[in-house]
C-alpha cells in the first residue's frame, strides 16, 4: 500500500489538505498527517495541538511534524498544501526543505500546491516546469519555468494551483501512485461535471 505524508500547519489552507488526504484515502494510500510548529506553539506538548486553517476551521493532525519520522523510506509522497501563513511556516522549515530533496533524490514523489510551492524555491530545486497560486508567482517565475496550467508534472515534482484544483491535484498524485485505473475508480464516484478534470 502506497504511503504519503501529509504537512500541516497554523494557516493551512484547508481545502487543499482536506481534499488532497481524503482523495489519497479514497485510493487506499495510507496517509499520516504531520503538524509543523512556528516558534509561537513550542512543539513540547505530548500531542500536536489543533492546526487553526487559514479560515480558522480546526484541523487536529496526527502527529508532530518529525524529520526523523518523515523519512523517504517511509513514505511514497510528501505532500505541502498551501495557505499563505501555513506555506510560509512549512516552506521556511530546514528540515522541511532537506526532505523536500531527500524524497525528490531518492525517486518518491512531492507534491506542492499553492504557495506550498514556496518550498521548491527555499529548498533551492533546480529550474524546471511548475506552477502555484498567482499571488506567489513573481517569487517563483524567474527560478523555474512557470506555467498557469492546473497541474504540472515534473518528473517527481507535482505542483498546482490553488483550492479549485485541488481536485485535480490529489487525483494526478492517486494516479502517480496507484495506476490510471485506480484514478477512474475514485474520480467516478465523486461525480464530476461531465468534461472535467475527473
Amino acid at each position: 500500500m502506497p504511503s504519503a505524508l501529509i504537512l500541516i500547519a497554523d494557516g493551512t489552507e484547508e481545502m487543499e489538505f482536506t481534499i488532497t488526504y481524503d482523495t489519497l484515502v479514497r485510493a487506499g494510500v495510507s496517509c499520516t498527517s504531520a503538524f509543523v510548529s512556528n516558534e509561537e506553539r513550542d512543539g513540547n506538548e505530548q500531542n500536536p495541538p489543533f492546526a487553526h486553517g487559514s479560515r480558522r476551521i480546526n484541523i487536529l493532525p496526527d502527529t508532530y511534524f518529525s524529520p526523523q519520522a518523515a523519512t523517504p523510506d517511509k513514505y511514497d509522497l510528501l505532500v505541502i498544501p498551501g495557505g499563505a501563513k501555513g506555506a510560509e511556516t512549512i516552506s521556511r522549515s530546514s528540515p522541511v526543505q532537506h526532505l523536500v530533496r531527500r524524497y525528490l533524490e531518492d525517486g518518491k514523489f512531492v507534491g506542492m500546491i499553492c504557495a506550498g510551492s514556496l518550498a521548491a524555491l527555499t529548498s533551492k530545486l533546480p529550474k524546471q516546469p511548475l506552477t502555484s497560486h498567482p499571488s506567489v508567482r513573481d517569487q517563483l517565475k524567474d527560478a523555474f519555468e512557470y506555467s498557469e496550467e492546473p497541474v504540472v508534472v515534473s518528473g517527481k515534482l507535482v505542483t498546482s494551483r490553488g483550492p479549485g484544483t485541488a481536485f485535480p491535484f490529489a487525483l494526478t498524485l492517486v494516479e502517480l501512485l496507484c495506476g490510471k485505473e485506480k484514478r477512474a475508480e475514485v474520480a467516478g464516484p465523486m461525480v464530476f461535471p461531465k468534461g472535467t478534470f475527473a
